[in-house]
């Protein structure tokens, strides 16, 4: 049976976040325990079932002694808004069924971003409920809002194309960089790799160190192509090289790219906050971007600049990548999809932090 949901902005929303004991998951709950007009039903994680939430996370003493509950239960209630923050390969098997209970779905991981040959290609295995991705939107709410208004699956993106998408889009629209060899360096706190124990994420190997992963196979290069090939219509071709850094959380992106017109600095730092002129979260900086200007926020922000001798635009982006990079940009969905302003809920000022 398919339920069916119908908002309003002065609308009680009822919620359940299944995966909510990683650090996305705790980010939602975070967030969520200070909304007056979301009610959260059900915070289910499989392995931290039945602990105190404030036991996991001291710094989400707001819940007070709520218990994390089992992901079986948070199947069986029906709510406006299911969010899941599983690993790749767990969302596609449990959201068929919250599609039953839950007016919208919204999907943190990676199941649901790519037609099913990218899927398979890059996460390793097939995909369980291809039928599903037809209708799944593509949730950056600054191109698709109007289909995120009516989707009932939407797919929150990754963090590094988030801030690549959003640095690159008004520059490769408006015509001002060659779509060709577009250069991209990404650095990430170490909480973009989830919370599960792992050797190479331990304190002593961070620490004091950095190094670049996956290069040319990582999963959000499909998906940064797929989106950014639709948006413009042009062949992209970039390559893409991620780095662990020894900070906690945040996305610093530098894009190099080659300008195909003899357009200013001034008059693309104007087109890109033309671009952004009404979306609640993109902000375009006079200075060059720091990490902390972030963190802790849904922002995302962006720095253009025209390099003296080579003619290239070198574009800055950052993000915080549990808040607009996962758990900031799912409440900003869930906003759309319930007739809510894009800001609701996120434009106070941050002062704790889960990791």
């Amino acid at each position: 049976m398919q339920v069916h949901f119908h908002y309003d902005i002065c609308s009680l929303i009822t919620a359940t976040i299944v995966g909510a004991s990683g650090y996305s998951g705790a980010e939602l709950l975070r967030l969520l325990a200070s909304r007056k007009d979301v009610t959260l039903l059900h915070a289910a994680a499989a392995t931290s079932a039945g602990k105190r939430i404030a036991d996991v996370y001291p710094a989400l003493d707001a819940v007070g002694d709520r218990e994390y509950t089992s992901v079986g239960s948070a199947l069986e209630d029906p709510v406006d808004v299911a969010f899941v923050e599983l690993p790749s390969g767990e969302a596609m098997h449990i959201v068929p069924k919250l599609l039953r209970i839950a007016g919208r779905v919204i999907d943190l991981g990676g199941d649901f971003r790519l037609p099913v040959h990218l899927y398979e290609q890059y996460y390793g295995h097939p995909h369980a409920a291809p039928e599903l991705l037809p209708e799944a939107v593509y949730g950056l709410p600054e191109i698709n809002h109007d289909k995120i208004a009516s989707a009932r699956l939407i797919a929150n993106p990754g963090c590094y194309p988030t801030s690549v998408i959003l640095a690159l889009l008004p520059a490769l629209q408006r015509g001002f960089i060659s779509p060709e060899n577009i250069v991209i360096n990404s650095l990430s706190g170490i909480t973009g790799a989830g919370r599960s124990a792992n050797v190479e994420l331990s304190f002593s190997e961070i620490n004091e160190n950095i190094r670049a992963y996956k290069i040319g196979t990582h999963q959000h290069v499909p998906e940064i192509a797929t989106v950014l090939n639709n948006a413009t219509g042009k062949g992209i071709s970039f390559s893409f090289v991620p780095h662990l850094v020894p900070l906690n959380r945040g996305i610093y992106t530098t894009i190099h790219a080659t300008l195909s017109s003899s357009v200013t600095e001034a008059e693309i730092a104007s087109a890109y906050r033309e671009f952004y002129p009404d979306d609640a979260f993109v902000r375009i900086a006079g200075t060059i971007p720091q990490l902390k200007n972030v963190t802790g926020t849904n922002y995302c922000e962006i720095n253009v600049r025209k390099h003296p001798t080579t003619n290239q635009l070198i574009m800055i982006s950052i993000i915080d990548n549990l808040i607009k990079g996962a758990a900031g940009q799912a409440i900003q969905n869930m906003n759309i999809a319930c007739g809510l302003p894009h800001y609701a809920g996120l434009r106070e000022k941050e002062t704790v932090h889960v990791a």
